[in-house]
């Protein structure tokens, strides 16, 4: 499995992956589940992917060969010159059902699923930021202010802060704790998502990758912030009042 989650905030949006997969308790490997395209000043995009790995390696392998034959002077759509981020989308879903219609019926054949979900994060100039999530099918959906927040794979450990912090106006230092502690709850109650970690800021306005960087097991900062949360969750478990034994009418 996975976990991937998405922010679109007024100030930006805060993209987090991690980059564990596996195939039973004695196949375990890191790939890492964040692609990201840019043209500084122009556009800046992100990809997080859940699912089968097969297929949503081959829809980010045909992203990247669309954008190749672009600049080799093919008259082609890419990301990187539609004229929208609701046509990114677009091209992203077209991607996935094209490789869910030639695989698909091999897959199953096999006992494997074919199920894979990709978020879909970025901002060109002359549009705003927006994020999607893109189903199997190539159909997606967009967060919207009412759920400033997108997921996949295993979401429901991580779900909680999100809920409770997050709004289009939160800030990007604090919108970064909160998907931090969302991704540290889920590493600690699921074996299946694991470090290290891909995290990508795409600032509103800048239209350039602000944050592109790898987050390990050693680092200082994630491991802070996992380590007050804890001591922050016991002290408030420890401050709730004692539950009486008696019995009561």
């Amino acid at each position: 499995m996975t976990y991937c989650v998405g922010l679109k905030l007024e100030a930006g949006l805060v993209m987090l992956s991690d980059t564990r997969t596996n195939a039973g308790v004695d196949n375990i490997s890191r790939f890492s589940k964040m692609f990201t395209w840019e043209v500084p000043g122009e556009r800046a995009i992100c990809l997080t992917c859940g699912g089968n790995l097969s297929v949503t390696q081959a829809v980010t392998t045909a992203i990247d060969t669309a954008i190749r034959r672009a600049e080799e002077g093919e008259a082609i759509e890419t990301v990187l010159n539609a004229d929208s981020l609701y046509r990114v989308a677009e091209i992203v879903g077209n991607h996935m059902r094209d490789v869910q219609s030639t695989f698909r019926g091999a897959i199953s054949e096999q006992g494997a699923t074919e199920g894979a979900s990709i978020l879909v994060a970025g901002q060109r100039r002359g549009g705003r930021s927006r994020l999607f999530m893109v189903y199997s099918a190539g159909n997606f959906i967009e967060a919207t202010d009412d759920t400033p927040y997108l997921q996949i794979g295993e979401h429901k450990y991580g779900k909680p802060i999100l809920d409770r912090v997050i709004t289009p106006q939160t800030r990007l230092s604090k919108a970064l704790k909160a998907v931090y502690v969302s991704m540290d709850s889920t590493l600690r109650s699921n074996l299946s998502v694991g470090m290290p970690l891909d995290l990508a800021v795409i600032r509103t306005g800048e239209y350039r990758l602000a944050v592109r960087r790898r987050i390990e097991t050693d680092d200082e900062e994630f491991g802070r912030i996992s380590q007050l949360w804890s001591e922050a969750l016991q002290g408030a478990f420890q401050s709730l009042p004692d539950i009486s034994l008696a019995k009561t009418d």
